[in-house]
C-alpha cells in the first residue's frame, strides 16, 4: 500500500526521475487539462475544473501519507499538489480550442503555467504561511493558493489585454 501512495503522491517516475519535478508535475497537470479542455472542445470547463478541484481535496490526504512514509516535511518528489493544482488557475479564464482560436488558448495555458509557477515558487503574499499547515493540507493548500494567485492575474490581465489575433 505504501508503494501505491508514493506512486500515487510523486505521479510515478515523474516525481522520481525528473529535475525540477515541481514544474514536470505543472505540465504533467497541464498537459492533461489541456486534452481534456481539447476533447471536450471546452463545453464542460466546469465539469473539468470541478474533477480537478475534488482530485486536489483527494490529494491532500495522499500527500499527508507519502510525507509520512517518505519521513520528509514537504518532500520535493510529492508532485501530485502540482498536478491537481496547475488547471485550477484556469477557472474563469476564456479558453477556446476551435480551428480559429486555439492559439491564443494556447498562450493564456502558457502565460498560466509561467505565473502558477512563479507563485508557487516564490510563495508571496502569505501562500508561504500555508505550507505551515500540517500534514497533506499544507502541502496542498499553498498550491491551491498558488493557483488561486496566478488565475486572478490570468484574468486581470485577459481582461485588459486579451490574447486575440485578428
Amino acid at each position: 500500500m505504501d508503494k501505491l501512495i508514493v506512486g500515487l503522491a510523486t505521479l510515478g517516475p515523474i516525481g522520481k526521475k525528473l529535475p525540477a519535478p515541481g514544474t514536470f508535475g505543472s505540465l504533467t497537470g497541464l498537459a492533461v487539462f489541456g486534452i481534456l479542455m481539447a476533447t471536450q472542445m471546452s463545453d464542460n470547463s466546469m465539469t473539468i475544473h470541478c474533477g480537478f478541484a475534488i482530485l486536489a481535496l483527494l490529494s491532500i490526504p495522499i500527500c499527508g501519507q507519502a510525507e509520512r512514509i517518505l519521513d520528509k516535511e514537504d518532500p520535493q518528489e510529492v508532485i501530485l499538489d502540482e498536478f491537481v493544482a496547475q488547471p485550477l488557475v484556469f477557472i474563469g479564464t476564456p479558453l477556446s480550442f476551435g480551428q480559429d482560436s486555439i492559439l491564443p488558448s494556447l498562450l493564456m495555458l502558457a502565460c498560466g503555467f509561467a505565473l502558477f509557477r512563479f507563485f508557487d515558487i516564490l510563495k508571496p503574499i502569505g501562500i508561504s504561511r500555508l505550507q505551515k499547515l500540517p500534514g497533506g493540507l499544507g502541502v496542498v493548500a499553498d498550491d491551491v493558493a498558488a493557483a488561486g494567485a496566478a488565475g486572478l492575474c490570468l484574468w486581470c490581465v485577459s481582461g485588459t489585454f486579451p490574447l486575440s489575433f485578428p
